[in-house]
């Protein structure tokens, strides 16, 4: 089962290269973030002509996350619990169901800058109650990922120039503690534990010729449960992705399970 995650960066600007990328890739699943777009308009008979499912949790213009899935998908949910108020598009899961039925959450977790400041503080509550979701999915002893643009460099060898994000909120010390916190539930961190190389980013800025400079950063990763990483086969990056005409600022990561 190949499960891909990418941050595309606004479905309009996109209507071209997603389906591109779909058709080049072919992923089991792809998990979606920023489509900033509402349900009731988002293209899905583009990608249910492709064979897939389509699931959205969208609003105007802002964030807003969606799965495609070619397999079936079964107890779709929306919105991180933990907080009735929050209305920012951010979250979705679903049961994919493959020959090992895999829960898979698509997360497209906050910004935080400026830091200090009550986006930064709506950040670290927002992690709170991911922690707690992961607590309650570790309990069920199933399979499950999460999955998305983390906006969290999670060391120093994730990013070209850590110096300059030093006191950025996808680098402060409370972001990273609050990544690592989440970790030590028991997930493993796909990438790293298939690649060790440096230079490997999924994010380059669309300024100062970051991408021709490899001026990158890492912040979309998957992290596995237990049961999850006995059937991880790979994880990769496809940079190449960032090359093409019209690209997001953010690339594919992709990973196949023997699911």
């Amino acid at each position: 089962m190949k499960i891909a995650t990418f941050n595309i960066n606004g479905i309009k600007a996109r209507i071209e290269t997603l389906p591109r990328w779909l058709d080049e890739a072919q992923p089991d699943v792809a998990l979606l973030q920023e489509i900033k777009s509402v349900d009731e308009a988002f293209p899905r008979e583009v990608f249910e002509d492709r064979g897939y499912q389509v699931e959205t949790h969208g609003m105007k213009s802002f964030n807003g996350v969606a799965i495609l899935s070619k397999l079936p998908l079964e107890d779709v949910t929306r919105g991180l619990p933990g907080d009735d108020t929050d209305e920012q598009a951010r979250y979705i899961e679903a049961t994919v169901m493959g020959d090992t039925p895999v829960r898979v959450c698509g997360l497209y977790l906050p910004n935080g800058n400026p830091t200090p400041g009550p986006k930064y503080d709506y950040k670290l509550a927002w992690m709170e109650r991911l922690y707690t979701r992961a607590q309650e999915l570790m309990a069920t002893e199933e399979p499950f990922l999460m999955a998305g643009d983390y906006n969290i460099i999670p060391q120093d060898e994730d990013a070209a120039k850590p110096e300059d994000w030093q006191e950025d909120a996808l680098a402060r010390p409370e972001s990273r503690a609050a990544y690592r916190r989440l970790l030590n539930l028991g997930f493993t961190e796909a990438f790293r534990a298939r690649n060790q190389m440096p230079g490997m980013y999924s994010f380059w800025d669309y300024q100062a010729g970051a991408w021709n400079r490899n001026n990158g950063i890492r912040i979309d990763h998957f992290l596995l449960s237990p049961q999850c990483a006995d059937l991880l086969q790979d994880c990769q990056i496809d940079k190449e992705e960032r090359g093409r005409s019209k690209p997001s600022d953010h690339v594919p990561v992709w990973i196949d399970l023997a699911a």
